[in-house]
């Protein structure tokens, strides 16, 4: 088995300081075009598969009979930030379905959003589900749960929501889930390979090949992703930052642990990869080198720029270290 390479690194003073390893694939729907460690690595994809979690929203229906919108698509496949645009959106959309905030299962969670939090505490309040970075999702899984007419708890793994769930996955990946666990967010977060994932998103990228129905709720999907990438994520995140760089030529999505995942819908690609420390200031830095490989993006914009080599300054502005990207990242594998 191939182990894990060096993708990023961090030298003070041009001593090495830290090393983050990790494992890259890029696919197109012909099969894997470009690797960097262990493609068969087995991982828990977290948030980076929301957008195939949320393939039975739209395929069965639900999101139609339910009336919802590009923002409610690209908010179903957020990690958000808790901010005012996420709450109040997930707020009226659980209420359009005779719902609301107590009917989420992914539990309260501290925005991440500076003036959210700010808020709050003027308000003495404390957060509730909506802040939760997976609200979006969760009301995805309400949508569909009144479609299905299941019962309340319905991130159990034996619900219909669930079931779907996995199916969807399990088709997209090409292979059964080989084990499951539970998300930050309480639902089921289902393990795959990494080179699966990345099949999955070249799928998400080329869907044309997966039938009517779902072929038109992948192009949704991803189309709101790319019109939306604010609702995405948020202020200072990367996915926001990398798919606003990208102009319409990728959706990113990033997961706990070192996750990311990119679909470039057009040219049939797809790549996930994986930081073995669970880093997420290297999976940034990795995303962001391959879509500069692939020619998605540019190195020299500030929202890219960012990402890659870079100065780590002290308190006082003064250059402490060098953060940087393996080279081998931006050369290797044939040209796309």
């Amino acid at each position: 088995m191939k182990d894990a390479v060096k993708l990023v690194e961090l030298r003070r003073n041009g001593i090495l300081e830290s090393t983050h390893r990790g494992h890259v694939v890029v696919c197109d729907t012909g099969g894997v075009v470009a690797e960097w460690g262990n493609g068969a690595q087995v991982i828990f994809p977290r948030s980076s598969c929301k957008m195939l979690q949320a393939l039975p929203l739209v395929e069965s229906g639900a999101a139609d009979a339910a009336g919802l919108g590009e923002t409610h698509l690209a908010l179903s496949c957020a990690s958000h930030q808790g901010a005012q645009m996420h709450t109040a959106l997930a707020a009226d959309w659980l209420a359009g379905l005779g719902l609301g905030e107590a009917d989420l299962r992914c539990g309260p969670q501290v925005p991440n959003d500076i003036g959210a939090r700010a808020l709050l505490r003027a308000r003495y309040e404390s957060p509730c589900q909506l802040h939760n970075n997976c609200s979006g999702k969760h009301s995805g899984f309400l949508t569909l749960n009144k479609y299905l007419g299941g019962g309340a708890e319905y991130i159990e793994l034996d619900h219909p929501v669930q079931k779907a769930v996995k199916a969807a996955f399990e088709e997209m990946t090409g292979a059964e889930a080989p084990g499951w666990g539970i998300d930050g967010c309480s639902a089921p977060n289902f393990t795959c390979e990494i080179g699966h994932l990345a099949r999955a998103m070249a799928k998400m990228a080329a869907p044309d090949g997966l039938g009517g129905v779902r072929a038109k709720a992948a192009k949704r999907l991803v189309g709101a992703m790319m019109a939306h990438p604010m609702l995405v994520a948020g202020e200072g995140r990367a996915c926001s930052a990398l798919m606003a760089a990208a102009g319409g030529k990728a959706a990113v999505k990033t997961g706990a642990e070192g996750v990311f995942v990119a679909i470039l819908p057009g040219r049939g690609i797809g790549m996930a990869l994986k930081i073995e420390d669970g880093n997420p200031r290297a999976s940034e830095a990795v995303m962001a080198a391959q879509l500069v490989r692939l020619g998605v993006v540019e190195a020299a914009d500030p929202r890219v720029a960012q990402y890659l080599h870079r100065p780590d300054t002290n308190r006082r502005g003064l250059k402490a270290a060098e953060f940087s990207v393996a080279d081998h990242l931006f050369a290797q594998g044939r040209p796309l």
